[in-house]
């Protein structure tokens, strides 16, 4: 890795919205030729009373996630906004992770990125949240997602996306500590502001905690921008 890819870094970007929003999304990042994204199917939380009052469908909201450098990916929030409207209602969030390594591969990968960089993005184009949002992720027991954010609510949380996903650790680790989990998962994603960050993680630990029925694990991770939120 070169002096100037350790001084960049990379940031993963997460776009969640309307299945709808999200291949648009896909349309541009293939024009920028983003190379490494995923989709994932996922859940929106909030409750049928209140898409009935908002004329909403339903909440399948997909995942849009793609590494990218630093700057190429405040570049992208911004593209995104404009051409998805987020912020509007019944679209989406975008925001961005900063990661800590990654693959030589990976950085091979993401030259042309840096290749098409223009200077230096301008961060008052877009609300910079550097350290005032987090993304809160609970990993609970099949079925428990709703009872995550009954708790987290009060605390703060304004919603959150449910993701289905299967267990892989290893059988020998969870023996030797004791601990059995089913292997049918959901993972809870909450944005939540870092003040009321403290107050969500104890409330669902103290419910949904590895000593509960949800056999929960509760992480944080800090947000550098968002886009869409409020």
């Amino acid at each position: 890795m070169t002096d100037n890819h350790k001084k960049q870094g990379f940031q993963l970007l997460f776009l969640i919205a309307t299945p709808k929003l999200v291949h648009k999304a896909v349309d541009v990042w293939k024009a920028q030729k983003v190379p490494v994204q995923y989709i994932m199917h996922a859940q929106g939380t909030a409750s049928s009373q209140i898409m009935d009052m908002l004329g909403l469908g339903g909440v399948e909201k997909d995942l849009l996630l793609g590494i990218l450098p630093r700057p190429f990916a405040g570049q992208m929030l911004k593209k995104l906004r404009h051409r998805l409207h987020l912020g509007m209602p019944n679209t989406g969030i975008a925001f961005t992770v900063t990661m800590s390594g990654c693959s030589s591969h990976v950085i091979r990968l993401m030259e042309p990125l840096q290749a098409q960089e223009d200077g230096d993005v301008r961060k008052d184009e877009w609300e910079h949240m550097e350290n005032e949002y987090c993304a809160i992720m609970a990993m609970v027991n099949q079925g428990f997602s709703e009872e995550v954010m009954n708790v987290a609510r009060p605390m703060g949380a304004s919603g959150g996306t449910v993701f289905h996903s299967r267990r892989i650790g290893s059988e020998e680790a969870m023996k030797f500590w004791g601990i059995s989990i089913q292997q049918e998962r959901e993972v809870v994603l909450i944005l939540a502001t870092k003040e009321d960050k403290k107050e969500i993680m104890k409330a669902i630990s103290g419910r949904c905690g590895m000593k509960s029925e949800a056999q929960g694990i509760v992480l944080s991770l800090p947000v550098d921008e968002i886009i869409g939120l409020g």
